[in-house]
């Protein structure tokens, strides 16, 4: 099931029903395909008038049928106040310019729509009261960047618009290492290669991202084999030169390897009950911005990956 996302204008977001995605509840409809809302955020923007079928507003229990056109208003997001929340955090490091955390699947990094409470920065806020960077603004103080709600692993966030300005720059200049471990569908002729194509905006789904598109971004993936493994799988070693949005998940589809549990970029059945794509930021190197040495951090595979590596080693 696709959705169609036929215009942006504004903050309105039409889609065209096919005929596969026909006899589902809209408001399942989009959770499903608009996966950087909430349902329960969806809901509410059906109960606000928001959603529209065919120019008439519906309930929630709405079920969508072929050639509909969905409209959906989606509020702009305001510069609020994000509130400190004390939130659990798997810290690796800290010191007086940085803090790096081993992220859980899951956990928003920073507040956006439908995700106001329970992201990374709430708990920031809260073990490091003001002792963050202020130039990404309100919304994600600290935050240089970022991994997906469903993505585990080590990411680094700065204390101070100094440190801030330092680690961003080696963002910038691709000298930083991150270095991702993923399962992917499909054994290898190679075992190891670089995926080089520019990413961007899907001229069509607005919320995924395309390879080769005419207004990409240049992104490179370099990938190595670590492991074959039973029913067709293989866990791979991938390291980033760029860091795009969903670059792992697009670059791995792109070769035919998409990610196990990526129902946005690969097959929409799965064979195991997971949250998302198998993928975990596992190391994450820079030169520390004060003392001006290189330090690197691991973050341990976390439980659900161990267990599925465990279910498919020969």
């Amino acid at each position: 099931m696709n959705l169609q996302t036929d215009d942006t204008i504004d903050n309105i977001v039409a889609f065209t029903v096919t005929k596969e995605e026909g006899n589902n509840r809209i408001d399942k409809y989009l959770s499903i395909k608009q996966s950087e809302l909430t349902r329960s955020y969806l809901q509410k923007l059906i109960k606000d008038g928001l959603v529209a079928v065919n120019g008439k507003v519906v309930k929630a229990n709405y079920k969508v049928a072929e050639n509909d056109v969905i409209e959906v208003t989606i509020p702009e997001l305001k510069e609020l106040d994000v509130l400190p929340e004390d939130i659990s955090m798997d810290i690796i490091y800290e010191d007086s310019d940085v803090i790096l955390i081993n992220k859980a699947k899951g956990v928003v990094v920073h507040p956006a729509a439908g995700h106001y409470s329970g992201t990374l920065v709430n708990g920031l806020l809260y073990h490091c009261k003001d002792d963050l960077s202020g130039i990404n603004g309100v919304m994600r103080p600290g935050i240089v960047h970022r991994i997906d709600m469903d993505t585990t692993g080590v990411i680094v966030i700065c204390k101070n618009d100094k440190a801030h300005n330092i680690v961003a720059e080696q963002l910038k200049e691709h000298s930083i290492t991150r270095k991702y471990v993923a399962i992917v569908h499909g054994n290898f002729k190679n075992d190891e290669g670089t995926i080089e194509g520019p990413i961007g905006r899907h001229p069509v789904d607005r919320k995924k991202m395309a390879i080769n598109h005419k207004n990409g971004k240049p992104a490179i993936t370099h990938y190595k084999v670590l492991e074959n493994l039973k029913n067709n799988f293989t866990l791979v070693e991938c390291q980033l030169e760029t860091g795009r949005t969903h670059q792992i998940r697009v670059h791995m589809a792109s070769i035919g390897h998409p990610l196990l549990g990526d129902h946005v970029y690969g097959p929409s059945k799965c064979p195991f009950k997971l949250q998302g794509q198998t993928l975990h930021a596992k190391t994450l190197g820079f030169i520390h911005p004060s003392t001006g040495e290189y330090m690197e951090f691991e973050a341990p595979l976390p439980d659900y990956f161990e267990d599925l590596l465990r279910k498919l080693r020969p």
